[in-house]
């Protein structure tokens, strides 16, 4: 399993050269740092730790600065662990087109938009009831279920909806250009939210990838066409 960090940018949409459009989000992937390789016999899992984005030395506490100095990186402010990553070397930089390549597909996490406290009816879908005046039950939340002076875990009741974690299954990669990443699709959470993009865990193959229209291409132009030359003939009759 290989997989790198990233952020949100927005969503656009690009034109391939048989005139398709295609809706992407622009992942931006700078270089990742790899700051820990976990093996099964020191911590009992395989993993690898990244982090991307520098931040300032006073945000980190000392636990933290040490860990990043033993990997002689600045400090980073999205860390991350993906499991079963394997073959690469504390201290080492990694970027989105040595994990990744166009047409392949991948399983994209990160933390969903948050939308305030929201009744159960928008939380979880639940139908309302007759909208008769007799009824005197419209929005409510239904049955609490039995009547033991308790109500059951996991009873879906109103709340704060959303900012939970998400994934995102078997999204096309469109293009690999520096740093940016193009994602066909949706992803979870708000522009300049953290991302963990990962291999497809269902295997599917890779597709062809795109070509993609290039808008700045020269566009060959034909050589203007000549009007005829028209004689003026002159009478000779009076």
């Amino acid at each position: 399993m290989k997989g790198i960090l990233g952020r949100k940018v927005e969503m656009t949409q690009v034109f391939t050269a048989n005139g398709k459009l295609v809706p992407v989000t622009v992942v931006e992937v700078q270089p990742n740092t790899i700051l820990q390789v976990k093996t099964l016999d020191t911590n009992g899992y395989v993993a690898t730790q990244l982090g991307v984005f520098d931040k300032r030395e006073n945000l980190v506490n000392k636990p933290e600065l040490g860990q990043f100095k033993k990997a002689n990186s600045v400090p980073k402010r999205f860390v991350k662990e993906i499991r079963n990553m394997e073959g690469f070397e504390v201290g080492s930089v990694i970027s989105a087109s040595d994990i990744f390549e166009t047409g392949q597909y991948v399983d994209v996490t990160g933390i969903s938009k948050g939308k305030g406290f929201a009744g159960a009816i928008k939380r979880h879908n639940y139908s309302r009831g007759p909208m008769a005046h007799g009824s005197g039950y419209h929005r409510g939340i239904g049955s609490m279920g039995a009547i033991i002076n308790r109500i059951f875990k996991s009873k879906k009741m109103a709340g704060h909806m959303g900012h939970v974690k998400r994934t995102v299954q078997n999204l096309e990669v469109i293009a690999i250009d520096n740093n940016i990443m193009l994602v066909k699709g949706s992803i979870p959470g708000p522009n300049k939210g953290f991302v963990t993009i990962k291999a497809n865990v269902k295997g599917l193959s890779n597709t062809q990838a795109a070509e993609l229209l290039v808008r700045n291409a020269p566009v060959a132009t034909e050589a203007p066409i000549e009007a005829p030359v028209v004689e003026e003939v002159v009478s000779t009759e009076e």
